[in-house]
């Protein structure tokens, strides 16, 4: 099969995107798995390169080059004056290029001349005050590829993935939010995403809501009447699926091996566990989009930006994730 070809767009400037992906296209052997194609202006590539004290060759092609683009590649863009680039600050220009690189990725993979997209983090202040429009980056997304299928954020931590029912939501509405038709897309969602990812015979654990799994009722009923049902109906669908777990021991498992993914019931149910566990390795997929997305789970890091700091290691991990998912990707299409 021939490599994928993966779009890259630095994220906001003003923090520690265009340093990271300086180091990672200076990692060892990175070209043997994919093409890259850098999305962005070029001064931002070149912050990026004297902010990690590396060395970023562009060679920039013309877009109707990109279906035989091979190696590492610039398409240039003019999202923002170099002038207006203030690192350490959120501001609406850092948003809007943010935003311009990321739309021009995503065309490029609609019109398939990319097979997925890897974003630096960005900074949804600045986004939102540039015209987001959205929850977040992921809703953004799926707006703006005509998107009407479920999808969530999926949280990635070496082999081990998390989806959850409810998101971003007070505490207080979680119960009320969660529901058999919920849950079995969370489950779903994993399914898919895991199988994209090359498992092709998924173990999913489903966190409970309540204290000790409920205790039969006596802190609440959900798991009788909501999550255990969800959870036959998955297993009737021949999905490898147990639980509901107590969510205070489900994440033992998850770190011994015995699962692939663990389905969450709210959001800092599985973000508080899975970022104990390598918060410097942690990375986000954009699960249920058409296309493999990807970024590192932490943010845009503006306490160390500039001084050459960053740690490459959830970025590496996206990377290579969403090259494994680019190849299924591919496949799908098609693609040889």
């Amino acid at each position: 099969m021939t490599k994928p070809r993966i779009a890259i767009v630095p994220g906001d400037p003003s923090g520690i995107g265009p340093e990271l992906i300086a180091k990672l296209v200076n990692e060892d052997a990175l070209l043997d798995h994919a093409n890259i194609l850098l999305v962005g202006d070029s001064h931002l590539w070149q912050q990026g390169a004297a902010q990690a004290d590396l060395d970023v060759p562009l060679n920039t092609i013309a877009e109707v080059d990109i279906a035989d683009q091979q190696g590492l590649s610039h398409l240039e863009m003019h999202t923002i004056d170099p002038a207006k680039v203030r690192v350490s600050q959120v501001s609406v220009e850092g948003g809007e290029t943010s935003l311009r690189c990321l739309d021009k990725a995503l065309d490029l993979s609609q019109e398939g001349l990319v097979d997925g997209v890897l974003f630096a983090p960005f900074n949804k202040a600045a986004m939102t005050s540039a015209g987001l429009n959205a929850e977040d980056e992921h809703r953004y997304m799926a707006k703006y590829l005509g998107y009407e299928g479920y999808h969530s954020e999926i949280n990635v931590l070496d082999d081990l993935m998390t989806t959850r029912v409810t998101s971003h939501i007070g505490l207080k509405d979680v119960a009320a939010n969660i529901s058999q038709e919920g849950i079995l897309k969370a489950i779903n969602l994993a399914y898919e995403t895991l199988r994209k990812a090359g498992h092709m015979h998924p173990k999913i654990a489903v966190a409970a809501l309540n204290p000790h799994a409920g205790d039969h009722g006596k802190f609440g009923r959900e798991e009788i009447d909501i999550l255990e049902p969800a959870v036959r109906k998955a297993q009737e669908k021949q999905m490898n699926v147990t639980g509901p777990w107590p969510s205070d021991t489900v994440f033992l498992k998850a770190k011994a091996g015995e699962v692939d993914a663990v389905v969450t019931m709210y959001h800092d149910q599985g973000q508080i566990a899975i970022k104990l566990m390598g918060f410097e390795r942690g990375v986000t997929v954009a699960g249920g989009l058409p296309i493999p997305v990807a970024t590192p789970a932490h943010g845009t890091a503006f306490d160390i930006a500039g001084q050459n700091k960053a740690n490459l290691g959830a970025t590496r991990q996206a990377f290579d994730l969403l090259v494994r998912m680019a190849k299924t990707h591919r496949a799908d299409r098609g693609v040889v």
